[in-house]
């Protein structure tokens, strides 16, 4: 605990003192966990490893003009010395929040939707869940049934990789002592594999993906390692340019998604994209589609891959999308 307030209140500080206008804060929160893991089962499995993981996050809040605005900045990583100095996480969560102030509300309509990394990494949840074993034997995914056939645009490309280093997902082997492994997902916008456990590729006529993960006292479901998008050949500063007139989102409210469907309605905020270029804030606002039809519709992916947490998406750029506001 004493270890742990220096770094946050160091983070904390940094967002305080960036600019005037950032005039408080919900806090700064700094975490660390080691940890053993031993499994062993009736076939004679017994091994053990160890896992490690670090957090740090602040939530700064701006004022400018008698209106309020929040917006957070976290890492996560497995080692402390990966993690950048507090004062870094800081400044980043201050930045966030000041360019929200101003927020507008703009017209419905149908517009490119440009998510930036952050964002794009829930595209991936939603991906995940909908390949994912106990999903799929339910009948509830939108990807029922798709394997080998194209689900995304061309140069769409999903991995997950349990054996990555020095990643937050890594693990030699899952929670069934399943050894981990990398699996292509989809390739080239075509699904090559579900993620599953025992049970659910038993269920499903296929083999253990080594995707299992389990508590004590529960039995095991299904949970990616490391996922992530493939990087693309776009500088984000082009795909960007590309947008007359457009959204880039920043934030992503509810949990507006249909697994079963694909249909996808979530509250966010961003910024609105003018020419090409950031123009101005944008709040209280719903983007809609369908995730099928977003994924077919991918038309630029970017080379700014980021990782958050045990997942990772660069830029991403949508055709269109229903954008609905005033």
């Amino acid at each position: 605990m004493e270890r742990s307030r220096p770094v946050a209140r160091a983070a904390e500080a940094a967002a305080l003192d960036l600019d005037p206008r950032i005039v408080n804060s919900e806090g700064a929160e700094f975490s660390q966990h080691d940890a053993s893991i031993l499994l062993g089962n009736s076939h004679g499995f017994l091994e053990e490893y160890r896992a490690s993981r670090v957090g740090l996050s602040v939530v700064p809040v701006a004022e400018e003009g008698g209106a309020k605005q929040r917006d957070f900045w976290s890492e996560v990583e497995r080692r402390l010395g990966a993690l950048p100095p507090p004062e870094t996480v800081g400044r980043r969560a201050a930045e966030r929040t000041l360019r929200r102030l101003g927020s507008r509300k703009v017209p419905t309509g149908e517009v490119p939707v440009v998510f930036e990394p952050e964002t794009a990494v829930s595209l991936l949840r939603n991906i995940a869940g909908a390949v994912a074993g106990p999903t799929l034997y339910r009948g509830a995914s939108f990807l029922q049934g798709m394997l080998e056939q194209r689900v995304a645009a061309a140069g769409v490309g999903v991995v997950d990789d349990g054996r990555l280093p020095a990643r937050v997902g890594s693990r030699p082997f899952d929670g069934e002592g399943v050894p981990t492994r990398r699996t292509m997902v989809i390739e080239d916008g075509v699904l090559r594999s579900y993620l599953l456990d025992t049970y659910s590729a038993r269920k499903l006529g296929l083999a253990s993906t080594g995707n299992a993960v389990r508590s004590l006292g529960q039995p095991p479901t299904v949970s990616p390692t490391n996922l992530w998008m493939t990087a693309g050949p776009y500088p984000p500063e082009e795909i960007l340019a590309s947008v007359g007139r457009g959204l880039y989102v920043t934030e992503l409210i509810g949990f507006g998604v249909n697994l079963v469907t694909g249909d996808y309605s979530r509250g966010a905020a961003g910024i609105w994209i003018e020419d090409g270029r950031l123009a101005y804030p944008v709040d209280e606002i719903t983007i809609a589609g369908n995730l099928r039809e977003m994924l077919t519709d991918i038309a630029m992916i970017g080379s700014d891959l980021t990782w958050r947490g045990s997942m990772a998406a660069p830029t991403v750029k949508i055709g269109r999308m229903m954008v609905a506001g005033e």
